[in-house]
């Protein structure tokens, strides 16, 4: 690996990485190489500086493309494909996000919903399809959250991730707040708790 000392270390932790992000080692230097690059690179560069096959190299780009991770470029009389990753982090964290929801939280809560619409046959299944039940929720409470957070600017989301702790601060505040609110009477000027029926 013909790299400088400082890109050898970047790129051989992210080869360690991949396995555990579910890439393999080729993939993760791959990227980590594209990442760090000042400019973008041919199958040959990638394959020189790795000391990696040639087709090792070209299934990696194929899968960091299936990934939407590298941009394919052409330059005016040279028919090489050449690549680069994204330059903004904030572009390649929404991606990484997507596809991961596209190809584990969709099909999860897919999967879900028809369980939960299946009729039990016994106290095992219903126990079961309760516990099913739990986890659809929370999966479709991050899926919509996660619609909401894409939706947001990059840089307001940027401004809320500072905010952390402060956050929770917040929440607490507008809890007070409501608490010493008036409570407004309903209509028929009754109690706010209903009638007990037994009196």
């Amino acid at each position: 690996m013909n790299l400088p000392p400082l890109v050898q270390t970047f790129v051989l932790h992210f080869g360690e990485m991949g396995g555990r992000w579910g890439v393999n080692r080729t993939v993760g230097q791959i990227y980590a190489l594209l990442f760090v690059s000042p400019q973008p690179l041919v199958a040959d560069d990638i394959v020189e500086a790795l000391g990696v096959s040639r087709s090792n190299v070209s299934m990696g780009l194929k899968e960091l493309q299936a990934w939407n991770l590298v941009r394919l470029q052409h330059k005016p009389n040279d028919r090489r494909d050449y690549y680069s990753a994204p330059e903004d982090v904030w572009q390649i964290v929404r991606t990484l996000v997507e596809e991961r929801k596209k190809r584990e939280i969709d099909p999860t809560l897919s999967m879900l919903r028809e369980a939960l619409m299946e009729r039990p046959e016994s106290d095992y299944e219903r126990h079961a399809q309760e516990r099913m039940r739990v986890m659809h929720e929370l999966m479709d409470m991050m899926s919509d959250w996660y619609e909401d957070v894409r939706r947001i600017e990059t840089e307001r989301l940027v401004q809320l991730m500072k905010l952390g702790s402060r956050i929770t601060r917040l929440l607490e505040t507008a809890d007070r707040l409501n608490f010493m609110a008036p409570r407004k009477k309903k209509p028929s000027g009754g109690d706010d708790e209903p009638p007990d029926p037994s009196a």
